[in-house]
């Protein structure tokens, strides 16, 4: 949905705030392929270490190696990057307000159930971790 509205606002309310440059263009492209590379590398850990990729399923693992001994939300935080480069991209920049927004949802209706289920799952490697890794960067 954000990606939509951030798209209209660029496309049919311009509100006179341009970024689009090379430059920028550049910079969308970075933050898009970021994001891309991220959630791939974090897509890749789950398929190592054979357990579920779906958000309201509990996996069978913990995973801390690779990007996740980074961030625990690669996935998220690559959705994020892809949001903010499109973002820039359409130059929709009264849009950007979207992405903490964005990160606000995603952490309400995903990440903190996903945690719950994990503390429950895997208790003392989890706090560990949890300790060890923060939840974006």
């Amino acid at each position: 949905m954000a990606l939509f509205l951030a798209w209209c606002q660029g496309r049919f309310l311009p509100m006179g705030m341009s970024v689009n440059t090379p430059v920028t263009q550049v910079m969308a492209g970075l933050l898009i392929g970021a994001g891309i590379i991220l959630i791939l590398a974090a897509v890749l850990e789950f398929y190592r270490a054979k357990t579920t990729v779906i958000p309201h399923q509990t996996p069978s693992h913990l995973i801390t190696t690779g990007v996740y001994s980074r961030t625990r939300n690669p996935i998220y935080l690559g959705d994020a990057l892809i949001l903010t480069g499109l973002i820039v991209r359409f130059d929709a920049v009264p849009s950007l307000v979207l992405v903490p927004a964005f990160v606000w949802w995603i952490e309400r209706h995903f990440i903190v159930p996903e945690e719950d289920r994990m503390r429950s799952q895997f208790r003392v490697e989890f706090a560990r971790y949890e300790q060890k890794v923060r939840r974006w960067l």
